[in-house]
C-alpha cells in the first residue's frame, strides 16, 4: 500500500524538516509514503482561496486513492485507532492513501466532501507544518504497533 501526503508549499523550519525525513527514512522499512508539493500561492506569492486550494489538492488525488482530510473537525483516533485503520486498509485491498493537508484557512467544503475519512489529530490549533512531522510520526507509530515494535508503549 502506497500513502501520499499532498501538502501546500514546503516546510519552512529546518527542524521540522529533519522530522519528517527521519521519519520518511523509518517508513522505509513499512511502506511507501510520497510526499507531494505542490504551489499554495498564487501570482505574486498570495495566498490561493480555500477553494482554489481545495481545486489543486482534488486535481492531484491519485485515482481510486482512499483520500484523507487532515479537519479539526474529523474523527479523532488513539495511535492504535490508526494502526487498526492502516490493517483494515491493507485487508480491504486499499492500494492507496491520499491525505490532504490544507492551507491556513482550512479545507474547502468540496474537498471535504470528497474526503472518505476526515481525520482530526487535536481540537488544538496546530502550524501546517507541525500537522505535516505528527502526520508521519503517526504513521511509523502505526506500522510499530501493526509489528509489536517496541517504538510504541
Amino acid at each position: 500500500m502506497k500513502h501520499e501526503i499532498l501538502l501546500l508549499g514546503k516546510i519552512k523550519d529546518s527542524f521540522i524538516a529533519e522530522g519528517v525525513e527521519e521519519y520518511l527514512k523509518r517508513l522505509q522499512h513499512y511502506t511507501k509514503v510520497e510526499l507531494r508539493y505542490l504551489k499554495g500561492k498564487g501570482k505574486k506569492g498570495a495566498l490561493l482561496s480555500t477553494e482554489q486550494e481545495g481545486e489543486l489538492l482534488l486535481a492531484n488525488v491519485p485515482a481510486n486513492a482512499f483520500v484523507v482530510a487532515l479537519d479539526v473537525q474529523g474523527k479523532n483516533l488513539s495511535s492504535e485507532g490508526l494502526a487498526e485503520q492502516v490493517i483494515n486498509w491493507e485487508n480491504t485491498g486499499t492500494r492507496s492513501v491520499c491525505y490532504l493537508i490544507g492551507g491556513p484557512l482550512g479545507l474547502s467544503p468540496s474537498l471535504l466532501a470528497r474526503a472518505d475519512l476526515r481525520l482530526s489529530f487535536s481540537k488544538m490549533t496546530f502550524t501546517h507544518d507541525m500537522v505535516r512531522l505528527l502526520l508521519v510520526e503517526q504513521l511509523y507509530r502505526a506500522y510499530t504497533i501493526k509489528a509489536g515494535e517496541k517504538y510504541h508503549k
